[in-house]
């Protein structure tokens, strides 16, 4: 294809996909500030809110990995316009919503909204590949579309905020994201063009059987060790057991001829550290988003901590924190083309896990938890737009959407046990009882910023050990990509 052509498929492209980011953001954003809220609807404790996010992070670890996979096999377009359409069914069947288990199974279908970022990454790279700088293209693609999906996240956290201080109920709150997502839908489908070049293929359907019931029996024990507390046996006994599993599901992996999740990646020492900061990096993007919505809201008259702010103080504290995002996602591009990706991914990790322990010394204001924040965003920013990135460009041509769907899946792997983790210390204090009120308690909201801080700071520890010229177009004194010199080693005979 000439660089002409091949220019305007990638800015097209881009542009729709924007919108999908977009649209992404609302449904990040919009519903935040409304946690609290839903909570009184359904007559749950603050700490309960934490199964919405659970569930869903859990569904997305599962359905990211096939999406990316059916993606490479059969078209990243059709597994994406799959992905929505599920969203957007999803969304509103919520409004008619009334109970607690309704409105969980509603909310836990929507997380395949999740697979939209790496298939759009994909879409992206598919096309730009054969140009002569595609990381760099991809870079500041990435950077654009989680721009977009920020100023998403900010327009759906105002809104929400405004209208519901002005008095709209729940169901009717619930219609405005379900229609951007109907909209989004017919976008992709008239908008967007499939992959150029498919692989084709053998699903793999045990290697999918397998990850999901590891996952589901990981996350199923750290919920039972919040519901019936870390003392009982039995919960510790699944967490056991869904660890246990995914050594055959490893093993089925490494001897499968077409696998779900090619597990040689994690041995490429340009890719496991990306992999890893991902996971890690999930803590706090995912992890912490409730606990930081429901820190804001309690009421310090009565427990003595949080900032007793409104629905709509809670969602100009958000766009805050989501504008501090697009500022991370689009200097991220700018800043590699003065320092190597690998030192600007560091940098990022190192600014969340500053901004997240500085909430231990300062939490008693506005002011303070916007700072924090905003530090904390930049480098959430940037990770959110880099690691996809980095891992297109580090990964075999043929594993592009199997590259990218792993750090969004192993993110979100993070969140989810984060996020049971945050629920089982929000819900007790240190002294194993329940929490006053139905606040959660100040020692659960400490061990929150602990365990966000300290994740991103040992992320940028691991990506220390990934070699100096990755990510990068062209590695000095190195011939070639290094998605080459990636498939090369993938060559390699599993007996050696």
């Amino acid at each position: 294809m000439p660089k002409t052509s091949m220019a305007s498929s990638v800015v097209a492209v881009v542009g729709f996909l924007a919108f999908v980011e977009f649209t992404s953001g609302i449904i990040q954003g919009y519903y935040t500030p409304l946690y609290t809220d839903v909570a009184r609807f359904l007559n749950i404790h603050d700490a309960d809110v934490n199964w919405l996010e659970g569930t869903q992070l859990m569904l997305s670890a599962i359905a990211v990995p096939i999406f990316a996979k059916l993606g490479d096999m059969v078209g990243h377009k059709r597994m994406l316009l799959i992905a929505t359409g599920i969203t957007a069914v999803a969304a509103v069947a919520l409004t008619f919503s009334t109970t607690f288990a309704v409105y969980l199974t509603c909310w836990t279908l929507m997380g395949c909204y999740v697979a939209w970022l790496p298939l759009e990454i994909a879409l992206v790279w598919s096309r730009s590949r054969g140009s002569a700088n595609p990381a760099a293209v991809t870079r500041l693609a990435a950077g654009v579309l989680v721009a977009a999906l920020e100023i998403g996240a900010i327009t759906g956290a105002l809104i929400a905020g405004a209208l519901a201080t002005s008095g709209w109920s729940i169901p009717a709150l619930l219609w405005l994201p379900a229609g951007a997502i109907v909209i989004c839908f017919f976008v992709i489908l008239f908008g967007v063009g499939e992959t150029p070049d498919l692989n084709g293929g053998v699903f793999d359907t045990s290697g999918a059987a397998l990850l999901a019931l590891a996952l589901l029996a990981l996350t199923g024990g750290l919920s039972l060790l919040r519901i019936l507390g870390p003392g009982n046996v039995l919960s510790w006994v699944a967490v056991v057991v869904g660890l246990a599993l995914m050594l055959p599901f490893i093993r089925h992996e490494s001897r499968a001829t077409d696998p779900l999740i090619d597990v040689r990646m994690f041995r490429n020492p340009a890719l496991w550290p990306v992999f890893a900061t991902a996971g890690l990096f999930g803590v706090s993007v995912l992890g912490a988003q409730t606990p930081l919505s429901t820190f804001a809201r309690t009421d310090p008259t009565e427990v003595g901590y949080g900032l007793g702010a409104t629905a709509s103080q809670t969602s100009l504290l958000i766009g805050g924190y989501v504008i501090s995002l697009v500022v991370g996602a689009l200097l991220f591009p700018v800043v590699t083309k003065w320092v190597r990706p690998r030192i600007a991914l560091i940098g990022a990790s190192c600014l969340v896990g500053i901004g997240y322990l500085a909430f231990l010394p300062f939490h008693h204001t506005m002011g303070q938890v916007v700072a924090n924040m905003i530090v904390a965003g930049i480098g959430s920013g940037a990770l959110v737009a880099a690691l996809p990135a980095t891992a297109a460009a580090a990964a075999p041509s043929n594993q592009t959407g199997v590259a990218t769907g792993l750090t969004n899946a192993v993110k979100t792997v993070g969140g989810a046990v984060a996020s049971c983790v945050f629920g089982i210390a929000l819900l007790r204090s240190l002294t194993d009882q329940p929490a006053s009120h139905t606040a959660g308690s100040f020692s659960g909201y400490v061990t929150v910023w602990v365990m966000c801080g300290v994740t991103a700071l040992l992320a940028a520890v691991l990506l220390l050990f990934v070699p100096k010229t990755a990510f990068a177009d062209k590695a000095k004194g190195v011939e070639g990509e290094v998605g080459t010199v990636v498939e090369d080693a993938e060559a390699v005979p599993e007996s050696q």
